[in-house]
């Protein structure tokens, strides 16, 4: 059991004290036992072993995924984004194949039109020599305007937009509508880069208009195809989860203060009772791997939303089948100076380091889906997703 435990402490990062405090003898043992088959069992699959080194290891890995790439790649028709502004074609084919999302509670599109009137985007009317917000809809359509809000408007101005326009929000300025995949014209490009001096990401959302976007970049880089379809797949799972709980909360009185907060993804600063899971909507690590809350006993329903997307993406290309359960996999290896390193076989951090082209070891979703797994461990998975949607407000699970 201790010996468990200092792995298990060691794969997380964390301290045994954080993992004695589960509580729950044998949980612990069953989740050390789960990785290390997980691991035994892609190691043989790859044709290594223990006694690999690290970068053997994470070779191997990424060139079986790099190889679904270029299937995927094929099957997608060779996709070029530049011409795919007014229909997406395999790419929304082959995602909602796998999963189709429900109706979402977005807030109506005249809606929008008014709030945006009332606090004009003065630099997207200028930028098109538009006379009003009307105008600018009317031409440019809704999903490429509010789309670009991200990287046309200056941060004060969102922060402003999201403070004043939503604070009078009512449940009558929502409505039931499918979720749009939207790829954004090539002009898009060169007004974030106007504006921003970069291009934005190349998928995003936006979960209170049932929005998500992808950026019409060239798909030149290896990975970039299967990041492009895990993202998607992502926010088809993420986009509903929110959606559902803005439809819950629409009855309160606080109703929009408690939108807000799950738009901003909210996560308690201050301590949670001993027997608590804090709730973290975000991957804290990407701007602060040293944040306490990492440390301690957590959930995480990004990782929820990634394990959804690597269960059923399987759907997509048969081989697939290998990248189940293995959200929370991972472990040590010696590297060529002989030093433990850790390699994830989480596929969301494996594909992210893949299009960095290994400058970047991503780790973090391996972590997250790895505190989500012991916790279902403890109540059961679909328990933990009930009280997660239950207790999301608050901040914390109590067991």
């Amino acid at each position: 059991m201790a010996e468990n435990i200092s792995k298990l402490a060691q794969i997380l990062g964390t301290s045994p004290e954080a993992l004695l405090s589960v509580g729950k003898a044998g949980i612990l043992d069953s989740v050390i036992s789960n990785n290390e088959q997980n691991v035994d069992r892609v190691l043989a699959d790859l044709n290594l072993t223990r006694a690999s080194m690290a970068e053997e290891v994470y070779h191997a890995l990424t060139q079986k995924l790099l190889n679904t790439d270029k299937k995927l790649f094929e099957l997608l028709d060779k996709p070029d984004l530049s011409k795919l502004s007014s229909d997406p074609g395999k790419i929304k084919d082959v995602v909602l194949n796998v999963f189709v999302p429900p109706k979402g509670f977005f807030i109506k599109k005249e809606k929008v039109v008014e709030l945006l009137s009332k606090q004009s985007p003065q630099s997207l009317l200028e930028h098109f020599n538009y006379h009003n917000v009307g105008e600018l809809f009317e031409k440019e359509g809704f999903a490429s305007v509010v789309s670009a809000l991200r990287f046309t408007q200056t941060e004060e101005w969102m922060r402003q937009f999201f403070d004043v326009a939503y604070q009078n929000l009512k449940p009558n300025d929502f409505e039931d509508r499918d979720v749009e995949i939207k790829v954004l014209d090539t002009k898009w490009l060169a007004i974030s880069e106007k504006f921003m001096g970069k291009k934005f990401h190349n998928v995003s959302h936006l979960k209170e208009y049932g929005i998500i976007f992808i950026s019409p970049d060239p798909i030149d880089q290896p990975g970039e195809t299967l990041r492009l379809i895990l993202l998607l797949l992502h926010y088809l799972y993420e986009v509903p989860f929110y959606s559902a709980l803005f439809r819950k909360f629409s009855t309160e009185f606080d109703f929009v203060s408690k939108f807000k907060t799950l738009l901003r993804g909210d996560i308690l600063d201050g301590p949670v009772p001993p027997n608590a899971w804090r709730i973290i909507q975000k991957y804290l690590a990407k701007n602060d791997p040293t944040d306490p809350r990492l440390f301690e006993k957590h959930v995480n329903p990004e990782a929820e939303h990634w394990y959804n997307v690597t269960r059923d993406f399987r759907g997509v290309l048969s081989e697939l089948s290998f990248l189940t359960s293995l959200d929370p996999a991972g472990d040590f290896f010696k590297n060529k100076e002989g030093v433990d390193t850790f390699v994830s076989f989480n596929v969301v951090d494996l594909v992210m380091s893949m299009v960095t082209q290994g400058e970047i070891r991503y780790t973090y979703h391996q972590k997250e889906a790895m505190w989500n797994y012991i916790f279902s461990e403890l109540v059961g998975h679909g328990k933990m997703n009930q009280l997660i949607e239950d207790n999301i407000i608050k901040g914390f699970i109590e067991l």
